[in-house]
């Protein structure tokens, strides 16, 4: 059975005010703001959109730039990566696979063993602990 996408009114009734405005708007928190950027705990972090899995906390790290990091995602995640050139800049910008919610950035000044630092906005993240 094909999912049918979720319309806008269908997102807003699901998430947050700050959810939809960062997941579907492609908005950023005010950096270290979010619940997760000093958040240790094993587990991994979620879409809050869809609940897909996307980072295992094994790849979080303390990059002191204001959101959550992590140098790699989960296999199974399938991050879509695309040019962003909003606000003067040239990014490439991170997106659920499964429903297309802005997730942040990524940039290659991370530690290994990629280089690769994913930044992450902590709204556009739900956290399951290991149990």
């Amino acid at each position: 059975m094909t999912r049918r996408p979720k319309t806008e009114q269908e997102w807003r009734e699901r998430l947050t005010d700050e959810q939809y405005r960062v997941t579907r708007e492609a908005g950023t928190e005010a950096p270290f703001s979010g619940e997760y950027n000093d958040h240790y705990e094993q587990g991994v972090y979620h879409c809050v959109c869809c609940d897909h899995p996307l980072f295992d906390s094994g790849s979080k790290f303390q990059s002191g730039c204001g959101w959550p990091s992590f140098h790699s995602e989960l296999d199974e995640a399938g991050i879509e990566q695309r040019l962003d050139t909003s606000h003067g800049m040239r990014r490439i910008e991170l997106l659920c696979a499964n429903c297309q919610a802005h997730l942040g950035h990524i940039f290659d000044d991370g530690p290994p063993p990629t280089g690769k630092r994913y930044c992450i906005n902590s709204v556009a993240l739900r956290f399951e602990p290991e149990d």
